[in-house]
C-alpha cells in the first residue's frame, strides 16, 4: 500500500492529511490572507478550506501536488464566500448601531493587529499590500497564486479552472493595474 493509497484505513488517511496540511499551513494561510482584505476573513477562508479539503481528501490524487490542490481549495472557498456575500443584502447589527455611549462588547477585537498578522504583513510592505487590494479579484487571485505563492501558469490555470491563455492575460492585466497603483511608491523608493 502506498503512502496516500485511497484504500488505507481512515486513520492513516487522516494522519496523512494532517501531516500535509501542517507542512503547507503557512502557504494556505498566506493565500487566504492575500485573497481577503482582513485577518479575520483570511482565518475564516483558511479554516473553511481546510475543512472542505479534509472532507474531500479521498478525491486527492496520490502523488500529485498537495500544495497546488490545497491552494485551489482555498481559492474556490474564497470565491464561493464572495459570491455568497454578493447575494446577501447588507445589514447592520443592533449592537453595532448603539453608538459610543454603549458599553464595549466582550467579544469586540481591538484595532491593534494580532502578532501573526504583523509577521505576515511584513512579507509585503503596507503600500504594496494596499495596492494589491485595489486590483480586481479575478486579476488579484492570478497574481497572488503566481507572483507571491510561486505557482506556475499551468498550476494557476488548474487552481482557477480557467484556460492557460486566460491566466496569462489576467496576470498581465493585473500586473499593469498593480504597477499603476505602485508608481508613486516605486519613485519614492528609487525603483523608477
Amino acid at each position: 500500500m502506498g503512502v496516500l493509497d485511497r484504500r488505507q484505513p481512515r486513520g492513516n488517511r487522516r494522519r496523512e492529511f494532517e501531516r500535509l496540511a501542517r507542512r503547507h499551513q503557512r502557504d494556505i494561510f498566506n493565500a487566504a490572507r492575500r485573497l481577503t482584505n482582513t485577518l479575520s476573513d483570511a482565518e475564516d477562508v483558511a479554516q473553511e478550506a481546510l475543512i472542505k479539503a479534509y472532507i474531500s481528501f479521498d478525491q486527492f490524487e496520490p502523488g500529485t501536488n498537495f500544495r497546488a490542490w490545497m491552494l485551489k481549495v482555498v481559492t474556490t472557498t474564497h470565491i464561493s464566500q464572495v459570491r455568497k456575500e454578493l447575494r446577501q443584502p447588507r445589514t447592520i447589527s443592533w449592537e453595532a448601531d448603539q453608538g459610543e455611549d454603549s458599553p464595549p462588547r466582550p467579544w469586540h477585537k481591538s484595532d491593534e493587529p494580532a502578532p501573526e498578522a504583523t509577521v505576515l504583513n511584513q512579507q509585503l510592505d503596507e503600500p504594496v499590500q494596499e495596492a494589491l487590494d485595489q486590483v480586481p479579484e479575478e486579476f488579484r487571485s492570478a497574481i497572488i497564486l503566481c507572483d507571491i505563492l510561486g505557482l506556475s501558469y499551468r498550476e494557476v490555470s488548474e487552481v482557477l479552472k480557467v484556460p492557460l491563455g486566460t491566466v496569462r492575460s489576467r496576470i498581465c492585466r493585473g500586473r499593469r493595474i498593480l504597477a499603476a497603483h505602485l508608481k508613486e511608491y516605486a519613485e519614492k523608493h528609487g525603483y523608477l
